[in-house]
């Protein structure tokens, strides 16, 4: 038996630098309502191939606000996840970084989001889910899923993301 503390989840620095990596490298060209369409039509069929009870949105800002532009619930979901979508969208937006990244920062840096971030929990959530939507360094949107744990649902649109940019070359 060792005297080592037991170590909090997500807490790692190394994450940290590779969310933030992640964001660095996911940027997009430009942002239509056909390439949202688009986008969440990629995660969608992710989400829809491997059987995945998850929400799927994406969101393009306009000077009205958020406009969701694409969303997908598939079975086993509730509106419950469209509720934990607008609060970890609201963190990307706060923060300009992804929900995941947000709540490992905090964690990292030896507290909780919940406890230190002095916002209230009914409409930010910082857990992995939500992603900034990037053209030339401004944040023009947001895209996410709720449904699976939140580094899986962090990795679903990371993975969407990727083949998307990787079609619109």
């Amino acid at each position: 038996m060792t005297d080592a503390a037991p170590t909090v989840p997500f807490s790692d620095p190394a994450l940290l630098a590779e969310l933030l990596d992640q964001e660095e490298r996911l940027v997009l060209p430009h942002l239509t309502y056909e390439d949202a369409g688009r986008l969440g039509a990629i995660l969608a069929e992710l989400a829809e191939s491997r059987g995945l009870p998850v929400v799927v949105r994406v969101e393009v800002d306009t000077s009205a606000g958020p406009h969701t532009v694409f969303q997908r619930a598939m079975p086993g979901t509730s509106p419950n996840n469209d509720w934990w979508l607008g609060r970890k969208a609201a963190v990307v937006r706060h923060y300009g970084h992804s929900s995941f990244a947000v709540g490992t920062r905090y964690r990292v840096e030896g507290g909780t989001f919940e406890t230190r971030a002095e916002l209230d929990p009914e409409q930010y959530a910082a857990h992995g889910g939500c992603f900034p939507l990037r053209v030339g360094g401004q944040l023009v949107g947001v895209v996410g899923i709720s449904g699976l744990p939140q580094q899986d649902d962090h990795a679903l649109v990371v993975e969407g993301l990727a083949a998307f940019l990787g079609s619109a070359r």
